[in-house]
């Protein structure tokens, strides 16, 4: 049943916001950074259009990162944004299917010291296919992409699309962040296409790594977790 009323709503996500919070707080996160960096990084410092999948994004509330997250028009995005406010979340509403182009737009043009956080494959899917707005709002940014793949030791998957994780409390967690991807600017369709099919490639190479690392308690290796041959992004470097 879908919650309409206005202080429903409000109640419900500030109600949702402390479980989350209380829930996740007992998550034990093992994080590696491909390239090293200490990620999160302080967007005073560095800014970066931070990707994890639909099914994995409750995870993120245990990582106190300074962020914009996009959040969908359809009719559970109101109560959605209202937690993420509860939970110090900036929100910028809108999805590549539903007033996309104006929130891509807003993203853009924000100065604020955030960083971005996308579900790239949300708010309908399908699953853990990614979508082409989070290319072109890297290319129009300039802002360099960090997927966020996560592999979980022990838990639930929701019946819904993108098999919602709910991590068992008190259980591990194990995040690989990639390195720093930077998209060109003035790309044409195909090209932007190329860069999203090749992006998806690595991100669930990556989330292959997660899981596995979960599943076996061993940390991937080097060689691992740079990208195959065939998978290998010819991206410039980040400043």
């Amino acid at each position: 049943m879908k919650i309409r009323h206005p202080f429903l709503i409000r109640l419900s996500a500030f109600v949702l916001a402390w479980v989350m919070r209380l829930w996740v707080g007992t998550l034990r996160l093992r994080k590696i950074a491909v390239d090293g960096l200490p990620h999160p990084i302080h967007p005073s410092r560095r800014r970066f259009i931070f990707a994890v999948w639909h099914d994995s994004v409750i995870s993120m509330a245990s990582v106190r990162l300074p962020a914009d997250v996009l959040i969908s028009r359809h009719a559970d995005g109101e109560l959605i944004a209202q937690t993420c406010g509860f939970l110090n979340v900036g929100v910028v509403r809108g999805s590549t299917t539903r007033g996309g182009a104006t929130a891509i737009l807003r993203l853009a043009s924000s100065k604020r010291p955030r960083h971005i956080l996308i579900t790239p494959d949300g708010p309908q899917g399908p699953r853990h296919r990614l979508q082409a707005g989070i290319v072109a709002l890297a290319s129009r940014t300039g802002l360099p992409i960090v997927l966020v793949a996560i592999g979980f030791a022990r838990a639930w998957r929701l019946r819904s699309w993108d098999r919602t994780v709910l991590p068992f409390p008190w259980s591990l967690a194990h995040a690989i962040a990639s390195e720093a991807i930077a998209i060109p600017s003035g790309l044409s369709r195909e090209e932007l296409d190329d860069y999203r099919s090749r992006i998806e490639r690595r991100f669930l190479h990556l989330t292959e790594l997660a899981q596995r690392w979960a599943d076996s308690g061993r940390r991937p290796s080097a060689s691992e977790l740079a990208p195959p041959a065939d998978l290998r992004l010819e991206l410039p470097k980040c400043a």
